[in-house]
């Protein structure tokens, strides 16, 4: 049975293996898995997943390296990306079926990728700048759906995606398909006013759909991590109980 911890996804975005190992020691037992973005990967390495495993084998890791390039390099990327021992990695929903093909080849079944459909920092006007139909600029959630569909299609486990579509996400591609969602603001951390549209609570977001949740700043910028991240699984468990 899935437990709350099993829901959060912590990102260490720091720069140093030192700092991560220090997160992942606060909150091993809080944290279910650990996302390793561009920051660290790059000044750390590839060594960084060994290090995280070496401080708790229970750890699972998600690897959000966005790939995004010929079909040809994808696959051998993902093919090194699969013998690290990493639970999820992302590659960007572009333009050609033959990468996100590849990418599925290269993973060869051991890593469970995750499409990322329209960043969170992506606005209409940035939408029509890059060209795109009005029909997506106008309506961005047709145009996160669209690419979700191509990742399911692909063999894609799920995709990156705001709570507000992973409802309609699950009805495109199925219950099994992940929404993995970040821009969750515990309830005690959501200021009145707040008119970021995509943000959410976290037991709003699961009600919508979200198998997992990506929340860095309310636990990262705590006095304590480790109570910040419990209190949020207490949010957590009283939706499961629902």
């Amino acid at each position: 049975m899935k437990q709350p911890k099993d829901y959060l996804i912590f990102p260490l975005d720091v720069s140093t293996a030192k700092e991560a190992g220090r997160y992942v020691s606060l909150l091993r037992d809080s944290v279910g898995v650990f996302k390793v973005g561009l920051e660290l990967f790059i000044n750390a390495g590839p060594s960084i997943v060994h290090e995280i495993h070496k401080i708790s084998t229970e750890a699972r890791i998600f690897l959000d390296l966005k790939l995004h390039d010929i079909p040809e390099t994808v696959y051998r990327a993902m093919q090194g990306i699969a013998s690290l021992g990493v639970t999820y990695a992302t590659v960007h929903c572009g333009e050609s079926k033959k990468m996100l093909e590849a990418a599925v080849k290269g993973a060869g079944g051991k890593v469970h990728l995750l499409g990322v459909t329209v960043l969170t920092s992506v606005a209409k006007e940035d939408l029509r700048w890059a060209g795109y139909d009005a029909s997506f600029t106008e309506d961005v959630t047709r145009l996160v759906l669209k690419k979700a569909e191509m990742a399911g299609k692909a063999g894609f486990a799920g995709v990156i995606c705001s709570g507000h579509e992973a409802g309609q996400i699950k009805n495109t591609c199925g219950a099994s398909f992940l929404a993995v969602t970040p821009g969750i603001r515990p309830i005690w951390d959501v200021p009145k006013g707040d008119d970021q549209a995509r943000v959410m609570t976290p037991a709003r977001a699961i009600q919508n759909g979200s198998d997992h949740l990506v929340i860095g700043r309310p636990i990262r910028d705590a006095k304590d991590p480790d109570r910040a991240a419990r209190q949020i699984l207490g949010e957590i468990e009283e939706v499961l109980k629902k």
